[in-house]
């Protein structure tokens, strides 16, 4: 170990540290931090910045494996200036991890004698090399498995939602105890096979929220994916491992499902393009259902060209071999009108409401203006309380079995989630199921001639230490009207609400999904140009 010439107090505060590290002792490592809005933590998930946000990560994050420190190595950087006090000293310190399991890390600090004490103001953590994060994926491969050799989509890997089909393998649904008692697979779901004949590989099974029935994107048993875009933030659920291993590189294509927004809200947490399709488009055959009259499947991607290869291919005769409609490249584009749902528009914070009014002002002044109504889609609460209804009576019938046979087996809040869906009454189904057929049509018309566009989210993806409920009740009002409409909607990262992305969410007529995705990627386009011409003009939202 090289230590020489580390002042004796200092070489005391770190072993202190280390000691709080290895114990998970929460208040001693917030003491060691310097207080403030300029203290910094980073690590491969990227930069915190002020001690509240170093303080509310560590809290989630758990204590290190055991390990040893091998190295230390001092620099100083700076001598205090008055004989007397030290108080300025500030030093740089390097150490190496070993760790019993295995493995080495480095971790790199910033030290400062403020007050007579030695705080860290900065540091970096390079931890061992994971062989995956498992928060990510369940299983994971280069690839995991091969597709066709030439394709359109050849080149492309595929993050599967561990809701699908593959042959071999079993379903897990976010859940251990499911996955331990689940039998392999026979056949490989359709929406799989797909990609597989066109050339995309599976990069692996990604995580899902414990059978679907979650916005948030946490797991009790495997922990909470990282989010791509905001460090410390939630990645959104419950398609949260594929969309997480796309926002961080690791795959090119999500393949998710969405049955309250399950695909538009992890893509507008973490910047990324997520197209829920048109309901009984794409077949379901192979995939685990959460609740049949709202569950869609659909894809997330980087871009919109990404985006629109796959919905090219999948949502065509020639690409699927299963979806019985055609809507591809040859169908008519959709028309460059707008419609603003002023109730989904009150669900969003201020700052993205006045980000999206930024958004439409830049469209209304460029060189290719489309029009904007404002339209009303009634009540939400009462839209809302109707989804649910149904959706917990479907969820309870498919799901209902196994979770008396396993007390105990899931999360605290997907339990309570489903504890409340088994107290739903046939006449309480049926009362919901008709007040949802007026509000479907009344959605369907508004889309008739017209395209609706509206914040994907009420704003930001909220960080892992929040309380999310609030957050939740609104995001749900947002997502599910598209849901109970059985409409295409796609979240296109188009608003950034205080440095992080929020999505701008189109939603067309039934089965225009692919023109839907071209409208998306002329609107995003047109937008990049306006922001570059009048980046701070506003308009009020029709």
């Amino acid at each position: 170990m090289t230590d020489a010439g580390i002042p004796a107090d200092l070489r005391e505060a770190f072993d202190a540290y280390e000691r709080a590290i290895v114990a998970n002792d929460l208040d001693a490592l917030d003491a060691f931090f310097a207080p403030g809005p300029d203290t910094l933590r980073g690590d491969t998930a990227g930069l915190l910045v002020g001690h509240d946000a170093i303080s509310g990560f560590r809290s989630l994050r758990g204590g290190v494996p055991p390990r040893e420190i091998a190295e230390v190595h001092y620099r100083p950087l700076a001598t205090a200036t008055s004989d007397a006090s030290t108080d300025g000293d500030v030093a740089l310190l390097m150490s190496v991890s070993q760790f019993r399991g295995g493995g080495r890390g480095l971790q790199t600090q910033v030290w400062q004698r403020i007050d007579g004490r030695w705080l860290i103001t900065a540091a970096h953590v390079t931890p061992r090399t994971p062989p995956l994060d498992r928060t990510i994926w369940r299983s994971v491969g280069d690839p995991f498995l091969q597709g066709a050799w030439e394709g359109p989509l050849e080149g492309l890997t595929v993050a599967v939602k561990d809701l699908f089909a593959i042959a071999g393998f079993r379903i897990g649904a976010g859940n251990p105890t499911f996955l331990e008692e689940a039998r392999p697979e026979k056949a490989t779901a359709p929406a799989v096979a797909d990609l597989l004949r066109a050339g995309a590989s599976l990069r692996g099974i990604a995580r899902t929220d414990e059978f679907a029935y979650s916005i948030a994107g946490d797991n009790a048993h495997y922990g909470t994916p990282p989010n791509g875009a905001v460090v410390g933030a939630l990645p959104g659920g419950s398609s949260s491992g594929p969309a997480s291993a796309v926002a961080l590189g690791h795959a090119d294509i999500a393949l998710a499902t969405d049955t309250a927004g399950s695909i538009r809200v992890p893509a507008s947490y973490q910047g990324l393009w997520g197209l829920r399709t048109t309901h009984d488009l794409v077949p379901r055959q192979g995939m685990l259902p959460l609740a049949q009259s709202f569950d869609t499947i659909g894809w997330l991607a980087r871009d919109g060209g990404t985006l629109q290869r796959v919905a090219d291919w999948c949502l065509s005769y020639d690409g699927s071999a299963s979806t019985e409609n055609v809507y591809g490249a040859a169908g008519s584009d959709l028309p460059w009108r707008f419609v603003i749902p002023e109730e989904i528009l009150d669900c969003a914070d201020a700052s993205t409401r006045e980000g999206f009014s930024r958004f439409l002002a830049g469209l209304a002044a460029s060189d290719d203006p489309p029009s904007f109504r404002a339209v009303h889609t009634g009540d939400l609460d009462a839209g809302f309380a109707a989804f649910r209804t149904v959706q917990g009576a479907e969820a309870w019938r498919n799901d209902g079995e196994w979770l008396r046979a396993h007390p105990g087996a899931v999360g605290p809040a997907v339990a309570e989630r489903f504890r409340v869906a088994a107290q739903i009454t046939a006449d309480e189904e049926r009362a919901a199921r008709s007040g949802l057929e007026p509000i479907a049509a009344h959605l369907a018309e508004l889309v008739d001639g017209a395209v609706m566009v509206f914040p994907t989210v009420p704003g930001p993806a909220p960080q892992r230490t929040a309380d999310v409920d609030a957050v939740r009740a609104a995001t749900l009002r947002m997502t599910a009207p598209a849901a109970i409409a059985g409409l295409p909607a796609i979240s296109v990262p188009l608003l950034t609400i205080d440095g992080a992305p929020v999505g701008v969410c189109l939603v067309s007529r039934a089965g225009t999904d692919i023109a839907l995705v071209r409208l998306a990627r002329r609107l995003a386009a047109l937008s990049a140009s306006s922001r570059a011409s009048a980046p701070s003009r506003t308009m009020e939202t029709p």
